[in-house]
């Protein structure tokens, strides 16, 4: 396992849009365990593939390893597939953007549907903080940062 560099507001790699993963292989897997050892030396609650320099949609979360049990999640070629109609306004960081803090509106609950490191299939309906960290690293994929949505506090 590495740390890997992260990258920063103003790279352009953080405003593209991500490329699907198509192999589940070695690589992959490499990449996993180093945006794990990454996010936890940052460190994060979550951490997508563009934050590396990676165009590959990919991010790993744990939101509960500050306060608790570490509870680590991979998610390969995620996406939404409802969403509440009611939002909440909390407080974001970003490892991209340091220092500096956001509030964002999100959905109360995502349901979505991802792949694991092997390929499997997984579907699962998140609230509260896994809802707001799976939105916040969804956006990476697709080249949102908190800046576009957010109010700086």
């Amino acid at each position: 396992m590495a740390l890997l560099n992260l990258r920063f507001d103003g790279d352009p790699v953080l405003r593209g849009v991500a490329v699907p993963v198509a192999s589940f292989d070695a690589g992959l897997t490499t990449l996993i365990s180093d945006m794990f050892e990454t996010m936890y030396a940052a460190p994060g609650r979550g951490l997508a593939a563009p934050q590396v320099g990676v165009s590959s949609r990919v991010f790993v979360t744990d939101v509960t390893w500050k306060d608790a049990k570490r509870t680590p999640i991979v998610f390969v070629n995620p996406e939404i597939t409802a969403r509440a109609e009611e939002t909440s306004i909390g407080t974001e960081a970003c490892l991209s953007i340091p220092e500096r803090a956001f509030d964002v509106a999100r959905p109360v609950w995502v349901a979505a549907r991802w792949r694991d490191a092997q390929g499997a299939g997984h579907e699962a309906r998140f609230e509260g903080p896994q809802a707001i960290c799976f939105c916040h690293e969804l956006d990476h994929l697709n080249g949102v940062l908190i800046t576009d949505h957010g109010v700086e506090r």
